[in-house]
């Protein structure tokens, strides 16, 4: 049996054999002896002071071992470290000792990670969420809306080594929200997992773990931030963009701003913000997701006396320029009530196919996220290194007071459930219509209506 090794030298360890002292080489040094695993013994017995001679010596080999002139340097036959050897007439000093492989970049684990990860993700969500947002936190990359283009924060670990100590701590370092901060670190802990059970890497301490935290930090959720531009946007204030901070910010519209959006495509001066009017309005009638909307065909419209109800299959995604399954993966069918019916019979055309679609822009084409959000937010264009940006109708409507915030298109989800939850509407039927659950109704759609108040009883 062997005493548990010492780990104080990290290359060479001191055992016990049989109640003496050896050394034990790591297999790094198996080619200067032959091939073979190394041991040496020390012609010591195994007590607390020998140990401390042992040690000392290990060190002192090793130190000679990992000297570049390691081969002037190192006596082979040990005579130079008080010991003598019968072996060391076999030794085969010609032999170089290998160099340790470097530990792989963080780019090069998530890479790999990404092409494993694909096949489990959506199409829109590996693309924008995986190779957008986590990609370009790693790569230390911010978007700069008044250049229109991304920028090196300075804080990239992209190219850094997973034995560098200031992963975590760069990442912290990131311009980009916390919530998207802490789960970037979670994906790379899961990246590492996976990098350690296929033996691609010697580190035994994930450097991505953590004993415990928020997804959110709640000292930083409230705190307002600066944007590029200057701004100042508050906590409760959401971009437009395709982060999922739009869905769990369930802020609605009251149903007079709801028509008052409404009427205002209808009576834009610009035919582009009358051509959408109809989708803006089928939004707030439906609670469907934006891309829904886009890839709303004729033959998923209904209405009869048998059959009454719009039928939600697929999705469209601009950035992939494909039409792909919902969200959840699951057909809904949504029954149509009186004006989304008047809605649906007034903008249908005479000559209708079945295949067309049900909304298209004034070029027969179909909406996306970027085309849509143009006419809801603001439009943005640049020549010689300017930005000129035409505000949206609804950006122009909270601007003017008319509405009293901004709140992004997929916030005419969150205003439909809102006010049809508040309305006593049946919560399964809601909640399979939209795609949702009741518990999910039940808390954060019942409880924000801040106008409400105890009857006087």
């Amino acid at each position: 049996m062997y005493a548990k090794s010492q780990a104080l030298p990290e290359t060479i360890k001191v055992q016990s054999d049989n109640g003496s002292l050896r050394l034990q080489f790591s297999t790094k040094y198996n080619p200067i002896f032959g091939g073979k695993r190394k041991h040496q013994g020390l012609g010591m017995k195994d007590t607390p002071e020998n140990q401390q001679k042992a040690i000392a010596i290990a060190w002192r080999i090793e130190g000679d071992l990992q000297h570049p002139d390691w081969q002037q340097l190192f006596d082979p036959t040990f005579a130079k470290y008080g010991l003598k050897s019968k072996y060391a007439a076999e030794l085969k000093l010609a032999a170089p000792i290998p160099e340790p492989e470097p530990e792989i970049t963080v780019g090069q684990m998530w890479e790999d990670y990404l092409e494993w990860k694909r096949p489990q993700l959506q199409p829109t969500t590996f693309e924008t969420i995986f190779c957008g947002t986590y990609t370009n936190i790693i790569k230390g990359l911010h978007w700069n809306h008044s250049k229109h283009e991304f920028i090196d924060n300075g804080s990239e670990i992209y190219s850094l080594s997973l034995s560098d100590n200031n992963l975590v701590q760069r990442i912290s370092q990131q311009t980009a929200s916390v919530r998207n901060k802490v789960r970037v670190e979670a994906e790379l802990s899961q990246a590492f997992s996976r990098l350690q059970s296929l033996g691609k890497t010697k580190l035994t301490v994930n450097p991505f773990a953590t004993i415990s935290r928020n997804v959110e930090d709640k000292a930083d959720k409230y705190k307002s931030t600066i944007t590029a531009t200057g701004d100042v946007k508050e906590w409760w204030e959401t971009d437009d963009n395709n982060d999922t901070s739009e869905e769990n910010d369930r802020r609605a519209f009251t149903r007079e701003e709801r028509d008052i959006i409404i009427k205002a495509f209808y009576e834009s001066s610009s035919r582009r913000h009358r051509q959408v009017a109809p989708l803006v309005e089928f939004l707030f009638l439906t609670g469907c997701r934006s891309g829904e909307g886009f890839a709303l065909r004729w033959q998923d419209i209904f209405i009869g006396r048998d059959k009454n109800y719009v039928r939600f299959s697929k999705s469209y995604n601009g950035r992939l320029k494909n039409t792909q399954v919902t969200k959840t993966g699951e057909i809904r069918l949504f029954k149509i009530y009186p004006k989304l019916e008047n809605l649906l019979l007034k903008i249908k055309p005479v000559d209708a196919k079945s295949t067309d679609l049900v909304f298209i822009n004034t070029q027969g084409n179909s909406y996306n996220t970027n085309t849509f959000g143009d006419l809801w937010q603001e439009a943005r264009c640049g020549t010689k290194g300017k930005v000129y940006r035409y505000p949206g109708i609804v950006r122009q409507l909270a601007d003017e007071g008319k509405i009293s915030c901004y709140l992004s298109p997929y916030h005419t989800r969150h205003t439909f459930i809102t006010l049809m939850a508040q309305a006593g509407t049946d919560l399964l039927l809601l909640a399979t219509a939209c795609g949702n659950s009741i518990e999910v109704i039940q808390k954060h759609y019942l409880g924000v209506n801040v106008a409400a108040n105890f009857p006087d009883i």
